[in-house]
């Protein structure tokens, strides 16, 4: 089954800036729509961000305007930039499959507090 690696997530003050990247161990990572997820205690999982194999992107409304995603299909890797981070954000981050999950990775904890 496919693994997915998420890393680059920390504490970081109201307005600043963290890098997500995930790492995807499927060859067929290219033909992949890849999603950025987030839980926060009591909530429910969402879908943030997603990307499609060409490039074309989709936001919640929630982070539109402050999130970006991206990937790399030689590296097998997707990644969320997330700016204006708000206490809100606070969440652990996920990456999958939108269209055809597989098992979820351990994510990467970002918690954005003063």
């Amino acid at each position: 089954q496919v693994q997915f690696v998420e890393s680059g997530g920390g504490l970081v003050q109201p307005g600043g800036s963290l890098r997500l990247s995930c790492a995807a161990s499927s060859s067929s990572f290219s033909l992949y729509v890849m999603g950025w997820y987030r839980q926060s205690p009591g909530k429910q999982r969402e879908l943030v961000a997603r990307i499609y194999s060409g490039g074309n992107t989709y936001y919640a409304d929630s982070v539109k305007g402050r999130f970006t995603i991206s990937r790399d299909n030689v590296k097998k890797t997707v990644s969320l930039q997330m700016n204006s981070l708000k206490p809100e954000d606070t969440a652990v981050y996920y990456c999958n499959n939108v269209v055809a999950p597989s098992s979820w990775g351990q994510g990467t904890q970002v918690t954005v507090s003063s």
